[in-house]
């Protein structure tokens, strides 16, 4: 028997040590990490994902958790109540809660349907593209129920396909592999079109990045878009599926080039801009975003508004100067490209790079880049992504929008 199927009674107990921060947990914190838990032997033969009463070293509980003795973050708080029977009623309960918002939110059914932790699913993204559903089950727990999460999301949306996609950097650290899979249905053989902002996008649902698109830039696209005069020549830089780029042509650049590493990506922009009815304006550049920075620059291009939206360069805190340096330098090769009362937006997707960080670096990069500028502007993720506020980590994506002297 899995420990999903025991009785409330029969649970496992886990206890805080002493002098831990208990008090966080009963503020709302959703992690307890390895080095606060007492890691006996019991506790270590736990199965990842195996369900436990969390108590503080008083031995007073403070909810119920998933335990993975195999990760950093041990221990993961999934309900307060600690006899919840987390069960496909559970997840719909949850699952009901995030699709109300998103249907408050959004007029079709594009959108993140579950960000996490900030929806009461810890460790589950959940991406929605009309009737499919693409799942990243990034937690041991949700993993070992995602029978009883599939069952419920069929149900609360009524998507005919669901997917799984396992190519979360997470996985790896929870000791999960790396295999997708169709969970329900049959997989879509086409990209998936999707509307925003006046432009389609193309999904690529089972070989793209991620869930297939990036739906946390959206509220960020629209403020690009504002910022394109008729006939503005734009340049969206570290594309994917052109994501600012055809977003500045629906609102009537009159060219867009995207660059980016992978060809594949750049096709779907290609798709996304001739669906849009602006195939005629756009342009695909295909390299490494800053060796093509450097080309450009050599050749004394110019551009009316130029975004930058790279990977993350600092996914964690070992990794936040070299980050802040690529950010530095992304912004320098830059500002030289955008004409002077034009527009430069940078963007970083880094957890561990808070805004401020991010802010000066870019500054600094502008500065470097022979440029000044003001800052017009400050974006974060979509009202669909929303942040718990106990959990820096869900509020990773900032940019920052310069207007250039």
């Amino acid at each position: 028997m899995t420990d999903a199927s025991l009785t409330p009674p029969a649970r496992p107990r886990v206890k805080m040590k002493p002098k831990s921060n208990a008090r966080a947990i009963r503020h709302g914190f959703p992690w307890v990490y390895a080095n606060e838990l007492v890691t006996d032997r019991r506790t270590k033969k736990l199965a990842p994902g195996s369900l436990a009463v969390l108590e503080d070293e008083a031995g007073r509980s403070l909810g119920l958790v998933a335990v993975n003795p195999e990760s950093k973050i041990i221990a993961r708080m999934l309900d307060r109540n600690p006899e919840a029977l987390i069960d496909a009623e559970w997840f719909a309960a949850r699952l009901s809660r995030a699709a109300a918002l998103r249907g408050q939110l959004y007029d079709a059914p594009f959108y993140r349907l579950v960000h996490a932790e900030a929806d009461g699913l810890p460790g589950v993204v959940i991406d929605r593209f009309g009737e499919t559903c693409v799942v990243q089950p990034n937690a041991a727990w949700a993993e070992a129920h995602l029978e009883a999460l599939t069952q419920a999301l069929g149900e609360v949306t009524g998507c005919t396909v669901i997917l799984k996609n396992a190519s979360g950097r997470t996985r790896g650290l929870e000791g999960l592999d790396d295999e997708n899979a169709v969970l329900k249905g049959a997989a879509p053989e086409a990209p998936v079109p999707v509307v925003m902002n006046g432009a389609t996008y193309m999904a690529d649902l089972t070989g793209g990045q991620k869930t297939g698109l990036f739906y946390d830039q959206r509220d960020n696209h629209a403020f690009a878009a504002r910022l394109v005069a008729p006939g503005a020549e734009v340049l969206d830089v570290f594309s994917h599926v052109g994501g600012f780029g055809l977003a500045m042509l629906a609102a009537g650049a009159g060219q867009a080039t995207c660059v980016d590493g992978s060809a594949a990506a750049l096709d779907l922009a290609a798709a996304g801009a001739a669906a849009s009815g602006h195939g005629d304006r756009f342009t695909a550049r295909q390299g490494d975003a800053f060796d093509v920075l450097a080309a450009l620059g050599a050749e004394g291009a110019k551009f009316d508004v130029v975004i930058c939206d790279p990977p993350a360069f600092a996914p964690s805190k070992q990794a936040l100067e070299a980050g802040l340096r690529a950010y530095e330098r992304v912004a320098k090769l830059a500002a030289p490209l955008v004409k002077p009362g034009g527009y430069l937006g940078l963007c970083s997707c880094s957890h561990a790079a808070d805004l401020t960080r991010f802010r000066n670096a870019s500054a600094r990069g502008i500065g470097k880049g022979g440029r000044r500028g003001q800052l017009l502007h400050t974006g974060y993720a979509g009202a669909d992504h929303p942040q718990m506020p106990q959990l820096a980590e869900s509020g990773y994506l900032k940019a920052v929008f310069f207007r250039l002297d």
